[in-house]
């Protein structure tokens, strides 16, 4: 009888495990979505701080994408061939020292060196994630995964928002980075206590699959992921479907309230908050639904579809209150969640052995959008500013706004022609 409830447990931690080591990794990129989405919070202060305009405020976002550009493809080769544990401990200590270097600086180039410096450790956060999982849950369950590792890291977007706004009223943007620091200790500590790099059954498979990357060398992995058009068509379509995210979650979305229709900073930041609300909510649902009818493209062409409609009458209908904005900007993170989608059709279409290769495809063009589209954005933005200046923060019209803002329905009917160009694994 003893016996039997020793085995019970053991199975029942068995079948928990999985869920917390993927889910203890996927802190890191709940984390990186913060120092991602921040500057929402702060952007009026950075301005102030550094003396910056609209294209040099984008510019100073981007040094972290730049970064994560440039370490993807070294992240994913790393993962696939080392211990995933030992690199997320490391890339997430280096973030750490960024981010509290970050708030100590008072220069704009070494703001841009300690920015860059988080960056390096968000390039291997999401690809960390969907390595651990390939590798603890089968792949009939990856949509429903991956969905909830990018409802993790829309938490974090979203703890970005109003939560980290009010911390900053609180205690000033500088202080507020010492305690997202802080946070970053505990989270660091959660990993080192829980996540292992995978099942002990698997270790024979382990041992092949490095074999078999030895023998493909580096270059050639690259060369079979970054020249398959399935990953490209993916990473695309999630470069695309992530832009509300990238320019009104992450950098301009509060500002575009505050000044074309006049919230308070803590109203204008509510919006964002939806934004990535409909993500965490989104994510887990198409998800579920894709591994239910096993297909991922149909639902893919919805998403971007509705998601259009909705961008487009945000941008295009003035006069709405903010309880109807923010029902909006959460309808358009709940539709754009099919981006999610994109990765476990990369883990599908390509060997095993080189998903993590794979999936920073997707990653290197999803972040290459951010430092193409952030700057884009701000010198849209400048191009016909008037001169006027509050507090040292520069006032833009809504002309400004909307003909920037035009970038998302644009890349969305970009988004939707690639996925005709995309094909279902076979099963």
């Amino acid at each position: 009888m003893l016996t039997s409830a020793i085995h019970e447990n053991v199975s029942i931690m068995d079948k928990k495990q999985p869920w917390i080591v993927c889910f203890s990794a996927a802190l890191f990129f709940f984390y990186e979505f913060i120092q991602m989405n921040m500057f929402n919070a702060i952007s009026g202060d950075l301005m102030h701080a550094f003396s910056l305009n609209a294209t040099g405020l984008g510019k100073l976002s981007a040094y972290y994408f730049y970064a994560n550009l440039l370490f993807l493809p070294i992240a994913g080769a790393l993962l696939d061939r080392f211990s995933t544990r030992k690199i997320i401990l490391s890339s997430l200590f280096l973030c750490i020292i960024g981010i509290a270097a970050f708030a100590m600086t008072s220069s704009f180039l070494w703001a841009s060196i300690f920015r860059f410096m988080s960056g390096i450790g968000s390039a291997f956060c999401f690809l960390s994630s969907i390595r651990l999982a390939s590798r603890w849950f089968p792949a009939k369950n990856m949509a429903l995964v991956s969905g909830l590792i990018v409802t993790m890291a829309m938490t974090g977007g979203m703890v970005a928002q109003t939560p980290l706004t009010l911390l900053v009223e609180l205690v000033g943007w500088r202080h507020a980075l010492f305690f997202d620091a802080s946070l970053g200790i505990v989270i660091f500590l959660i990993i080192l206590a829980f996540v292992q790099d995978y099942p002990p059954f698997l270790h024979h498979e382990h041992k092949n699959s490095h074999q078999e990357l030895s023998k493909l060398g580096l270059f050639k992995s690259w060369r079979l992921a970054y020249l398959n058009p399935q990953n490209s068509l993916c990473g695309l379509y999630v470069s695309l479907l992530n832009l509300p995210v990238a320019l009104l979650g992450a950098i301009w979305g509060s500002l575009f309230l505050q000044q074309v229709d006049h919230f308070s900073a803590t109203e204008a930041s509510f919006a964002p908050s939806m934004l990535f609300i409909g993500t965490i909510i989104g994510g887990p649902v198409v998800g579920w639904v894709s591994d239910k009818i096993q297909k991922r493209i149909p639902l893919m062409m919805l998403g971007v579809i509705i998601s259009q409609l909705l961008v487009i009458t945000i941008i295009c209908v003035p006069g709405f209150s903010i309880l109807t904005i923010a029902l909006l900007f959460f309808a358009l993170g709940f539709f754009t969640s099919s981006q999610v989608l994109s990765y476990p059709l990369v883990a599908a279409s390509n060997p095993k052995s080189l998903t993590a290769t794979s999936v920073s495809v997707v990653s290197f063009m999803a972040i290459g959008g951010y430092t193409v589209f952030q700057p884009l954005f701000g010198w849209l933005m400048d191009a016909n500013f008037q001169g006027t200046l509050i507090n040292q923060i520069r006032i833009y019209s809504p002309s400004d706004y909307h003909r920037a803002l035009l970038i998302i329905p644009i890349g969305f009917c970009i988004a939707f022609i690639a996925t005709f160009l995309m094909r279902e694994p076979r099963s």
